[in-house]
């Protein structure tokens, strides 16, 4: 790497949605701004709940509080200069802020997966062995799974920002995206991507793919369980609405990457790009609060008596 290509180019300019005219643009940017705003305040609410209801401080809450805090922190990642890009045409960004976008987005992705792993052990065992889910899911061991999750999913993308950092840019600096993704930023490159598109293409294909089959052969056990049980009983009809629920999240989740990182193509249209990663990073986030938490009785219950609390208290 030369001098001159270190420093030729400084910033980036995130292209957006170039495609849309500026009123089309101000409209989309009010919908995601209603999406971002409810996904925080859906989130927020629910790790509210969980802190102060104890009916709520179980395994399953926790984890869901957990995921809650996730996609506050992923969909912020990208929405914030998503906005700024569509609603006042602010679309530079720094090479150092670019390489951080593209770390957290990997890194909380890469979190994610492994607390949907997390929840679906959890589901597993609540469904398939209930008389021994609360010997086996202690808080010690609960708490040591959130942990690897985390720490997992920052330490496997490590090697993201050292990849990032060895590329020089000294031609155009335009991305076209709303994000700092790696497909646009390794054809920006001058430097020979060729190797790093194969590991980076393996690597996160085996994050995906290995995560995905751990979620499915858990569900698959669930499954088996469920089709055992009394058609009558109560228990049955309970377990298999919230298993297709949370299976509706993870085919949005799984669908998306897969479509954008499992199989990436240089000829891939850049639109297409663009929507699918709309759904991973602002629909997705979006719809989690509804269907892991507000479909729940036990939450809207714990949400009502907040709201009583909160009215007699100021409206006495």
């Amino acid at each position: 790497m030369g001098p001159a290509n270190e420093t030729a180019v400084t910033e980036f300019i995130l292209e957006g949605f170039p495609e849309l005219d500026q009123r089309l643009q101000l409209l989309l940017s009010l919908i995601l701004l209603f999406m971002y705003l409810t996904t925080v305040t859906g989130n927020a609410i629910i790790i509210f709940l969980v802190h102060v209801d104890h009916h709520l401080q179980t395994p399953m809450f926790f984890f869901i509080s957990n995921l809650a805090f996730l996609e506050i922190c992923f969909t912020s990642s990208t929405s914030i200069k998503l906005f700024a890009i569509l609603s006042s045409a602010q679309k530079t960004i720094s090479l150092s802020s670019c390489f951080a976008q593209s770390y957290f987005y990997f890194a909380l992705g890469g979190t994610e997966f492994g607390l949907l792993i997390v929840m679906s052990f959890d589901r597993c065992v609540a469904i398939c062995q209930p008389l021994h889910y609360a010997a086996t899911m202690q808080p010690q061991l609960c708490l040591g799974l959130v942990v690897a999750a985390w720490v997992i999913g920052f330490t496997l993308q490590s090697y993201h920002p050292l990849f990032l950092s060895q590329l020089s840019f000294c031609g155009s600096n335009r991305i076209p995206h709303f994000l700092c993704d790696n497909s646009p930023l390794f054809q920006l490159s001058c430097s020979d991507t060729s190797l790093l598109w194969k590991i980076d293409t393996a690597f996160i294909s085996c994050v995906v793919l290995g995560s995905l089959s751990l979620n499915l052969a858990f569900y698959t056990c669930i499954l088996f369980c469920i089709l055992q049980l009394p058609a009558a009983s109560g228990r049955k009809k309970k377990a298999f609405t919230t298993c297709s629920s949370h299976l509706i999240t993870l085919s949005i989740a799984y669908g998306s990457c897969i479509a954008l990182y499992t199989c990436p193509s240089t000829d891939a249209s850049s639109k297409t790009n663009r929507i699918v990663a709309l759904l991973n990073t602002v629909l997705y986030p979006f719809l989690n609060p509804f269907i892991y938490s507000f479909r729940n009785k036990a939450v809207i219950l714990a949400l009502n008596k907040c709201i009583a609390r909160a009215r007699a208290k100021f409206f006495p």
